[in-house]
């Protein structure tokens, strides 16, 4: 079994006009039930250490508040450069440990001024559901290309309550309302976490979906003026995340009309430019 984590960043429902969170990101990574428990240790063990041996109690990590400008929550008062070696830390487990992410990011512009063709079972004007269903089709396509003939995929998802009702639709719809060859068969499940402070599997996805969309404000122009040295962190820490990424194109569905709904996605997605690492001076 492999455990797809899902976390958003930028979530302002349908609200495409918000200019303090202009991108939208749905991301995460994914853990082989072999290795969740060396996953755990060794994140653990990152913490430990940055703590000096004294993690605090009830301790819950927000990407947000470990990258605000002063550091927030049990962060407040740490040295930035500090916070930002954790940063790479915990994101150099997805390498260190062969884990692999996947992000859906949405460029709400972009959405404003688009219309979707493709007839869906939910509002394809708010980002969170169009990024939950793509990410439906991406992690069916993983298991399935990618993990072996006998793998299966599980998701778990950070609870929304305001999605909810449109969660479970599309979940239902692309098992049981959708012909034969295209149903999801090989995600044989849908979780929410009884308690995020015991998954930190969702807490690491919070960290990766709020890098992806801060790189992309940065990368698309959103946030000018950005000193340099931040633009470079938030650039290695992208290629960090992209490269253990699958597939950097869009993975399409087959079948009546669904050329118009990948079209759309092409439309909205939010991505940086071709030649993007050679401004950070990055390697593949």
């Amino acid at each position: 079994m492999h455990f797809f984590y899902i976390d958003e960043s930028g979530d302002t429902g349908a609200n495409l006009g918000d200019k303090d969170q202009p991108i939208f990101v749905l991301a995460g990574l994914s853990v082989a039930d072999k290795k969740w428990n060396n996953t755990k240790e060794s994140l653990d063990g990152v913490l430990h250490r940055y703590f000096a041996g004294t993690v605090p109690e009830q301790f819950e990590l927000h990407a947000t508040e470990l990258l605000s400008p002063n550091g927030e929550g049990p962060f407040q008062g740490h040295a930035i450069e500090k916070r930002l070696d954790l940063v790479r830390k915990l994101l150099a487990l997805m390498d260190d440990l062969g884990h692999h992410a996947h992000f859906f990011a949405i460029e709400k512009s972009k959405m404003a001024k688009s219309k979707c063709e493709f007839e869906a079972p939910y509002d394809t004007k708010t980002p969170y559901l169009l990024a939950f269903d793509y990410l439906i089709t991406y992690i069916n396509w993983h298991v399935k290309e990618n993990l072996g003939q006998s793998a299966r995929g599980m998701l778990v998802l950070d609870e929304k309550p305001e999605h909810h009702d449109s969660i479970e639709a599309i979940i239902h719809h692309r098992r049981f309302g959708v012909p034969t060859a295209q149903k999801v068969k090989w995600i044989v499940e849908f979780s929410y976490p009884v308690d995020s402070r015991k998954n930190p599997m969702i807490q690491l996805s919070d960290l990766v979906s709020l890098c992806v969309r801060r790189f992309l404000e940065i990368e698309l122009g959103y946030k000018n003026g950005v000193p340099e040295v931040v633009k470079q962190f938030y650039g290695e820490r992208f290629n960090t995340i992209i490269n253990r990424v699958k597939s950097k194109s869009i993975i399409e569905r087959k079948g009546r009309d669904l050329d118009k709904l990948t079209a759309y996605l092409e439309a909205v997605q939010a991505k940086p430019a071709l030649q993007w690492r050679r401004a950070y001076a990055l390697g593949k």
